[in-house]
């Protein structure tokens, strides 16, 4: 027989309503530990990145992203003055995602744990994220915009 808390409903499992919260932070968590993975498996040093700037190959110029890949493995490895180097806004979006990975795991487990207050945890959820989204990315967004016209 499956444990139950006092409202019947099973203590090792997300309730009805939190199931597509809990799953949505758990697949968001997902892609960025890709993202971090990435990061860790390739090396700064050998430069054997698999995905090129496609920018870049069509206009020879960088993009405002170019050099990202590089400096997020050069962050993982403690180096941040070489990663600033290679992207200088790098550290702000590394720290953006690190920031969000903790965010997707401590809600993953409220939503895994109650459904109370759902709704207003999905609202602050969703006006926080936006407010770091524009801060992390605000600036390249200006300069992609800049680049294209």
């Amino acid at each position: 027989m499956v444990a139950q808390d006092t409202t019947g409903r099973s203590r090792f499992g997300p309730g009805p309503s939190g199931k597509p919260y809990f799953l949505l932070n758990i697949i968001l968590a997902g892609v960025i530990l890709s993202i971090m993975g990435y990061s860790l498996l390739y090396s700064p040093d050998e430069e054997k990145y698999p995905v090129p700037c496609i920018h870049e190959k069509l206009t020879g110029e960088p993009c405002p992203s170019c050099g990202m890949s590089h400096a997020f493995s050069l962050i993982v490895r403690g180096r941040l003055a070489e990663a600033m180097e290679w992207n200088n806004h790098s550290l702000r979006l590394f720290l953006f995602f690190a920031l969000q990975l903790l965010m997707r795991i401590s809600l993953a487990v409220v939503a895994f744990r109650t459904t109370k207050n759902l709704r207003a945890i999905t609202v602050t959820d969703a006006v926080v994220s936006s407010v770091m989204v524009l801060t992390a990315f605000w600036p390249l967004l200006g300069m992609t915009w800049q680049s294209l016209f």
